[in-house]
């Protein structure tokens, strides 16, 4: 069965990476693994130099011992809490095989743990310390994208059901890779979908974007094709918004200006300013 592993830390944006992976869970169908990490804690740094005995130091150290114990087992205590409602929020969904997992390391290890396992990894757009931090993007979500090669869903804030897809296409390896991919996953049966290339409307770009909407109209999926003007970024996200569309399905990496919307300065800003789910591949 298709495996689709959850990042969720009970931030505002776990709910929305519950339901994102509800919603494909249903649509492939998919099994669901939650996975909260609980980072690595720094050993408490309290400066116990100044005129103190060695037996008070010896004290002190203890107490402080204690402290980071109990808060160890509050962490676990509150990361199963959050985990345990996630699955309960899937299984109102529908979605009926879910497991979940909770771990102390770093988010970037345990997913690539799990990553040949893995058909889809979920994560939200910004983490717990992010929340209220305007516009800033979670610090995970770059590092991730660049270590992994499993398509990467970039959850939105709140979701919402998808009905249109836009695929920023530049032909591109990581977007012919994501146009195969959505011209024969279920995840997008009966979905309407937009092929959108940006710059210079002439007969090289005609026939690279004829092509990949062949395919997906190959697939059985209903396309439209347009070569917007203009730079990639103000392009994508000016059809974004005037056609209403719910998931933006872009390349990861590539050789041409839509590169730089996924990894690197325009794609913090294009990710940032999205209001609506990124689904990204390598």
């Amino acid at each position: 069965m298709t495996t689709i592993v959850a990042c969720i830390d009970g931030s505002i944006y776990s709910q929305s990476v519950a339901d994102h992976a509800a919603w494909a869970a249903l649509r492939l169908p998919a099994s669901v693994e939650l996975l909260q990490v609980l980072g690595r804690r720094e050993a408490s740094s309290a400066d116990l130099s100044g005129n103190i005995t060695a037996d008070m130091q010896q004290t002190l150290l203890a107490e402080l011992a204690t402290l980071d114990a109990q808060r160890a087992r509050l962490l676990q205590r509150r990361g199963r809490m959050v985990l345990e409602e996630a699955k309960a929020r899937l299984a109102q969904a529908g979605v009926a095989n879910v497991t979940v997992s909770l771990r102390n390391g770093d988010l970037l290890e345990a997913l690539a743990e799990r990553e040949a396992g893995a058909d889809l990894i979920v994560i939200g757009k910004r983490g717990e310390a992010a929340d209220f931090a305007e516009l800033h993007l979670g610090s995970n979500i770059e590092r991730v994208v660049r270590s992994l090669h499993r398509p990467i869903l970039v959850a939105s804030r709140g979701f919402r059901p998808i009905k249109r897809v836009l695929i920023a296409f530049d032909g591109g390896a990581s977007v012919l890779k994501a146009v195969d991919h959505v011209s024969r996953s279920p995840m997008f049966a009966d979905l309407a979908i937009a092929l959108v290339m940006a710059g210079r409307d002439d007969a090289a770009a005609r026939q690279r974007i004829d092509n990949a909407a062949a395919q997906l109209k190959g697939g059985g999926l209903a396309v439209e094709t347009m070569i917007e003007p203009g730079p990639a970024d103000r392009a994508i996200a000016a059809v974004v918004e005037r056609t209403g569309i719910d998931l933006l399905v872009m390349g990861a990496y590539g050789h041409s200006r839509v590169r730089s919307l996924i990894i690197g300065s325009t794609t913090t800003e294009m990710i940032r300013a999205c209001k609506i789910p990124v689904l990204l591949f390598r």
